[in-house]
């Protein structure tokens, strides 16, 4: 009786496999002879052969014989090496939270939004910021015309932040913000208007996004130099650590790196090498990996290949967990955790029949949830043609509803785990990642890599198949090559005009007419004196500016005054 009770507190025991009486190689070649041949015969496949989005070849059957010794890989939901989940229970235990990337037009404009989402069930915000915030421009400088609001919401001082996040409190709602080169601003912005609102550091929750390798490799809104950015990135995990441990310093973004054009398994690589690059930087300035590590986070795309995509998802646990364990000696479980936020991919949006973006949205979600993801945004269907209007998001948030209240697939965990094909794909992307590791390395790390062009180069050859496919015909979009209507949009029109700009104009006129000058002077010559200092963090200087009523636009100028701009040199 106690041996029986041992085997059935094992999970998934209970059922002796059955025996086998023939091998599969047999079994295969039987089937392949008698059942398959004539069918081929008869009618032969749609293609000679076939592949994932990302160009891995795909074999007609899989079968137990590509996964025979898998079982050590795949391992259990909450144990190492985490390809199943990093969580025992997943979503059994709770679902994934829901956060709409939202922002448009002023600080108030969006904070309505921002309220119009909770009352619908949104768990958590997300902030997407405008082109001038992004690039660390004031809304009143010259190249700051035409696009204030326009993409996102502009936030150009603390003020700017306390009016976004009025009436929100920060004490129970956690905030992701997509913002990087000029991330310690905002971040600081966010923890002053918290200190504020009373809200002590330890209860502070959210993520920064703050992936600056990533602006280098793909979105290309960079401030500085590659090294004194890096540089920026590790005073702000370093501050996290000893002063906000709830908080995210650092998302380490795929997702950008994917809308840039590459395939899946060079997301993955690309993805988990710049976060060993953030790890060793920190680990030099003499932080414990333990220290930091469990607090990292990660962002992925997800996109229309849904056995890929939850490949991917999987092999990203398994990579960054091995890397963790045997590159890095951390100790902590929550150190080798790969916890990670999904958004569904915006480049696949057609402005073509834009309505099916509803379809493809939903095939890319569903994706993200059966891969384990934490966090998950799904894209609006009006998202190719303008800023998306209250109706779109509202779907879209609805979708990941149905998927968790509905579709069923947050029953089982990892419901998809032991599949032929996802685990022989899984470990097919494991592979294809560490050859990357290893050229990387090859060139002497991340930063020399994005130097040389190399990740660059790689997305942009990744691209162009990609777009020559689809110009062929080679592979259907459709609405865009295949299965087209000439039909006129009816889409309503969300617009965001020139008020935003003239706004945030007088705006901030008015605080650099107020503000105590003499003060602000000061901080931002101790900012200086701080980023000239290579033993200094740059952190309580940033905040010491904020609190002084230095603007973003100042602040990025006094750190330039220091570090310089940089200009990529052309890849072809």
């Amino acid at each position: 009786m106690a041996a029986s009770r041992g085997r059935a507190s094992r999970p998934g025991a209970g059922h002796a496999p059955p025996a086998r009486s023939r091998s599969y190689e047999a079994e295969l070649a039987r089937w392949q002879k008698e059942t398959l041949a004539p069918t081929l015969a008869k009618s032969p496949e749609r293609a000679p052969q076939f592949e994932t989005l990302g160009g891995i070849p795909v074999q007609r059957l899989y079968t137990p014989i590509e996964t025979a010794d898998a079982a050590d890989r795949i391992g259990y939901p909450g144990q190492y090496p985490y390809t199943r989940g990093i969580h025992p229970t997943m979503y059994r235990g709770r679902t994934w939270s829901m956060r709409m990337f939202s922002g448009f037009g002023t600080p108030e404009d969006t904070n309505r939004r921002f309220r119009y989402l909770l009352a619908h069930g949104e768990s958590g915000l997300s902030i997407a910021f405008d082109d001038p915030t992004l690039y660390g421009l004031d809304a009143d400088h010259p190249e700051s015309a035409g696009e204030v609001g326009k993409c996102g919401v502009n936030v150009s001082s603390l003020h700017d932040m306390r009016r976004l996040l009025d009436g929100i409190p920060l004490a129970d709602v956690t905030t992701s913000m997509t913002i990087n080169a000029p991330a310690n601003i905002l971040w600081g912005m966010y923890t002053l208007v918290a200190e504020e609102q009373q809200v002590p550091a330890g209860r502070l929750g959210g993520t920064t996004q703050n992936d600056i390798l990533k602006e280098y490799i793909a979105q290309k809104e960079f401030l500085y130099p590659p090294r004194p950015a890096l540089r920026l990135v590790i005073d702000t995990i370093e501050y996290a650590a000893q002063h906000l441990p709830r908080w995210n310093p650092v998302s380490i973004s795929g997702y950008h790196i994917r809308e840039a054009g590459s395939t899946a398994v060079q997301e993955l690589a690309f993805t988990l090498a710049d976060g060993m690059a953030y790890v060793e930087e920190t680990v030099k300035r003499g932080i414990s990996v333990d220290e930091f590590a469990p607090r990292l986070s990660f962002f992925f795309n997800s996109h229309n290949d849904l056995f890929e995509e939850v490949a991917k998802f999987r092999a990203a646990r398994r990579l960054w967990a091995e890397a963790m364990r045997d590159r890095f000696h951390a100790r902590k479980e929550r150190s080798g955790w790969m916890r990670f936020h999904t958004q569904t991919a915006g480049c696949s949006c057609t402005a073509q029949q834009p309505e099916l973006n509803i379809v493809r949205t939903t095939v890319q979600a569903l994706a993200g949830v059966l891969g384990g993801t934490q966090s998950l945004h799904t894209n609006s269907y009006d998202e190719a043609l303008q800023l998306p209007s209250e109706d779109a998001v509202r779907i879209a948030l609805r979708t990941q509803q149905i998927l968790a209240e509905e579709s069923g697939v947050a029953e089982a965990i990892d419901p998809f785990g032991g599949s032929y094909y996802l685990e022989w794909l899984t470990d097919r992307m494991c592979e294809e990642a560490r050859r990357y590791f290893e050229r990387i390395d090859a060139l002497g790390g991340v930063v020399p890599a994005i130097e040389r062009g190399f990740f660059q180069r790689e997305i942009q050859e990744a691209s162009f198949r990609y777009q020559r496919q689809v110009e062929s015909g080679e592979r259907k979009v459709v609405g865009v090559n295949a299965y087209t209507v000439d039909t006129p949009l009816k889409v309503p029109r969300l617009k965001i005009g020139e008020s935003a700009r003239l706004a945030q104009s007088r705006r901030l006129r008015a605080l650099r007419s107020h503000r105590n000058a003499a003060r602000h002077r000061r901080a931002i010559a101790q900012l200086e004196r701080a980023a000239r200092s290579e033993t200094t963090n740059t952190m309580p200087a940033v905040l010491d500016a904020l609190r002084a009523e230095a603007t973003l636009g100042e602040i990025v100028l006094a750190f330039q005054a220091v570090f310089g701009g940089y200009r990529e040199r052309s890849m072809y």
